[in-house]
Formats: C-alpha cells, structure tokens, sequence
C-alpha cells in the first residue's frame, strides 16, 4: 500500500467514526448463494439512476463502502459488503428499448435473464448468452462476464454487450462501448462491479427460427470420452455440456453424460408461431406431473450426502445409457435453464451450504489436471456433488476468466465440521490450476486466497485493471468481500 492510499484510507476511517449510524430499519442479513456465507449490511435498493447517485454519495460523505448486488446468485462472497452498504439494484428492472427487427435490447441493470427472454422470444430472439438458470440480472451477468454452454462458440455475455453507462463511485457517468472509452468497457466488463454501477446496457440478441432445439444425450465411460466428444462435436455444435459422475473411480472416473443441443434451421419446426411463445417455454409446475416443483429441495435433502448423491449419479448414469444417441426436441428454456427445475434447490443443503469450486484449464492439459481435481476430493473424503464440464474460448476483456481450453465446476457440501477440510482440498486444486497455466471464476469462488493468486495478480492485465480502479474509485468506496479478500492493495 502506498503512503497516499494509507493516509486516504486512515481518513475515511475517521469520517466513518465521527459519522452518525444508518438507519437500523435498513440492516438486513444478506446470503450468498451457496448460503455457506453471509453478512450484515445497510441494504438500499434504489429504483433510478438518481437513486444509485444519492446511495453513492451517502457512502462518500461518511467514507463507507458499497457493494453493489443484482438477484444475489453468486454463490461466494462476490456481492457481499459486510457492516456498509449493499446496493440491491433489483428494482431497476425496466426494458428501456427493444427492437425486434435488428434483436437489439437496452435495458436496465436489474432486468434478469428470465425477463430478456420473455420479452423477446416471441419476435424470434433468444439471449446469445445465459447461465444454468435464468435469474440473474444482466448487470450481474456483465460484472461477471457470465458464459454459457455455448462458449465455445460465441464467447461469454460482453462478446455481446454492444455499450453501456456506467456510473462511477464520482456519480459522473461514462458511456462505454468497444471505440468510447474502450478500456473501461474492457475492464468494467468482468469487472467484479468495482470499476462503477451500470446503470444501462445494449445487447445483441440470438434469432431463433423455433422455441424448440434438437438435443442429442450421449454417455460416455470416462473422462477421456467425454473431452473426446467435446473435440469431435464442438465445430458443429451449438451447445455442449458435461456432467461428470464425481464419485466413480479408476478406469471409470470421469463417466458421466454429454448433451449436445442445435438449432432448428428455418422451416425444421411446423408450428414456429406455437413454440415461441411464452407458454411453451415455461417449465413444469410438477416433478412427475405430481409434485410440485416448489417442494423439490425438501424432497432432496435426505439424498444431499455421500450415500444418496452416489445412488442418484449411478441411477443417472444408467438412464443416460438408456436414452444415448436418441435425438428429440426441447424448449430452449427446459435445456438452458436446468438449476430452474427445482426452485431453491440450494436449501437441500441446509443446514450450512454449498462451494463451488470452478476452474479453467488449456486443452491439452484439461484431462491430466480435472482427472487428478477428482481423485484428490475423492482421497479427502469430499467427492463432489455435481461436476460440470465446459468448454471454452478466450475473450478481450481485462479479468477473464476465459481461455483456450476447458472448465470444471465442482460443488461441495458444506457441514459444521468440514469447512476447513473444504478450503485445505482447494488450496491443493489451487495449485494444480496455477501449475496448468489455468483460471479461476471469481462469481464462483469463496476458497482463493492471495497466495494461490499471486502469479495471476502479476499479470500485467491485472495491474491495468487495478491501475483503473484507482482512477475510477481513488477512495476504494466500491468493495465486496470477495475484493478485500483477493484484490485490495
């Protein structure tokens, strides 16, 4: 830290100090996702631009800091602010602009990936972009530069992102795109929202011909098959993604499914009109035409442990054997948004939590590291729960997590005894990662510590990223815990 940091610092802890408190009516509990962390923060959730500029000079005139929060699905500490402001930008939730003719849409920051869709698919557009679920407002999807299961094909969200305003911890609002202000769009984007608060954004939507994609399951014996079906699928595909059975071992570690989706070419669907509507996209109310989705995680819980996970991954398994190679059609909500299924399925973790520990590692070392990532939990005693295989190409923007190879979502149950077990296993991944030349996804972590980033935190994009951060936030007043925790000098 340099002197002026230091004496800045030292006096905004002191404007702090002779500060009067906030309002107690606005302290509220707010979770990660994973729900394994949590902390306390003065919550305001502003409805305009207007209201982001006064929350901002709040914090400014009583040296505080904002952490800036959309639907709150990180799943580590990536929007919590602890004991200062958390800026809940939900409420700014308007599609200011939307052309059906070009597929271009501007909309507010707290607009979620479920309500782009639903406003466009009728004229024909689906989201270049979205996650496993489509909850997450486009402000946090940019912050993160979230990815899909076709980034291997069109990159992740700011690939798409065609500009947006930001607005500085200053209150002073830049305009940014790929020619005005290039480098703050580069770096705000994957940003970790500590460069500004967006407080608009303009994408460029997909066409669609159809509601429905073609989807085909394939189930392979191993690690080594399913990366062999990414390399032979991947140049026509439109979608790729694997779920790798975490418990099975030796000549079988790795097994698990592959789905491969596409779109329908125009005059493939017969009844385009029909299955673009929002109708056909919803998901069931019922698991079995029965249960009600809602109470899903509690019928969850009692297999959310080693026994029950390992029965529901062989059964899985088996299925998948069954349905291998046979070709049919699903809505394009029912592939993308599979998290979606089961509503708060995360709570079937209770009565603590969850990790996800996600890394990116090149293609030719993918295999080596993600096979020896499961044997090492699996030597811990921590197998995990679901594992996620993507694959992925590398994007411009200044703290990507993207690259030229593969990532490997893994989640871990978290119990009252076993959360420092869990950080010594990542500590161990960490280094297999660093060694490959690999990625971390920070809207993932709650594990990296500084010194598992240290080779990462000398690159040189990274030293421009937080050269920018003290021109653009010069007294820090943009910070999360995830921030403090890896990047605050």
């Amino acid at each position: 830290m340099t002197a002026s940091a230091a004496r800045r610092r030292s006096a905004l802890a002191d404007r702090a100090a002779a500060a009067p408190p906030l309002p107690s009516d606005r302290l509220e509990r707010v979770w990660a996702w994973g729900m394994a962390d949590s902390v306390m923060s003065h919550v305001y959730r502003p409805s305009t631009p207007e209201g982001v500029a006064e929350a901002l000079a709040l914090a400014r005139s009583r040296g505080l800091r904002v952490g800036l929060r959309g639907s709150g699905r990180s799943y580590g500490d990536a929007a919590l602010c602890a004991e200062h402001i958390c800026l809940d930008l939900t409420r700014m939730d308007r599609i200011l602009e939307w052309n059906p003719q070009t597929g271009v849409a501007r909309v507010e920051p707290g607009v979620t990936i479920g309500d782009l869709w639903q406003h466009t698919i009728g004229d024909g557009w689906w989201p270049r972009v979205v996650p496993g679920t489509m909850h997450p407002t486009i402000g946090g999807c940019a912050a993160m530069n979230v990815h899909g299961k076709n980034n291997f094909r069109v990159g992740a969200i700011g690939d798409h992102i065609l500009e947006f305003d930001l607005m500085l911890p200053s209150g002073a609002i830049r305009r940014c795109s790929r020619t005005q202000n290039a480098d703050l769009f580069h770096a705000a984007i994957g940003g970790l929202g500590m460069l500004g608060c967006f407080t608009s954004l303009t994408l460029a939507l997909h066409r669609v011909h159809s509601g429905l994609l073609s989807v085909e399951p394939i189930a392979v014996h191993g690690l080594g098959d399913m990366l062999g079906v990414f390399r032979e699928r991947a140049p026509t595909a439109d979608y790729l993604v694997g779920w790798v059975d975490c418990f099975a071992r030796g000549a079988a570690l790795g097994r698990g499914l592959v789905h491969e989706a596409r779109y329908l070419p125009p005059g493939s669907d017969p009844a385009p009109a029909q299955t673009l509507r929002v109708a056909s996209q919803e998901l069931p109310d019922t698991f079995l035409g029965v249960l009600p989705r809602s109470l899903m995680w509690r019928f969850m819980r009692p297999l959310v442990n080693d026994r029950g996970v390992r029965l529901v991954n062989a059964a899985r398994y088996l299925s998948g054997w069954r349905h291998h190679g046979h070709v049919h059609r699903e809505s394009h909500a029912g592939f993308a948004f599979l998290l979606d299924y089961v509503p708060d399925w995360h709570r079937a973790y209770r009565p603590v939590g969850l990790i996800q520990y996600q890394s990116f590692i090149p293609a030719a070392r993918a295999e080596p590291v993600f096979a020896e990532q499961i044997r090492i939990a699996q030597r811990h005693r921590l197998p995990p729960y679901l594992g996620v295989l993507k694959r992925h190409r590398p994007d411009p923007f200044l703290m990507t997590h993207s690259l030229d190879g593969y990532s490997l979502a893994l989640d871990f149950r978290v119990t009252r005894t076993n959360r420092a077990r869990i950080q010594a296993l990542a500590s161990e991944l960490d280094r297999l990662v660093v060694e490959a030349g690999g990625r971390f996804y920070f809207a993932k972590d709650s594990t990296l510590t500084r010194e598992s980033l240290a080779a990462f935190l000398d690159e040189e994009r990274v030293r421009s990223f937080l050269a920018l951060k003290r021109t653009c936030d010069p007294d820090e007043t943009l910070q999360t815990e995830l921030y403090r925790r890896l990047l605050r000098r």
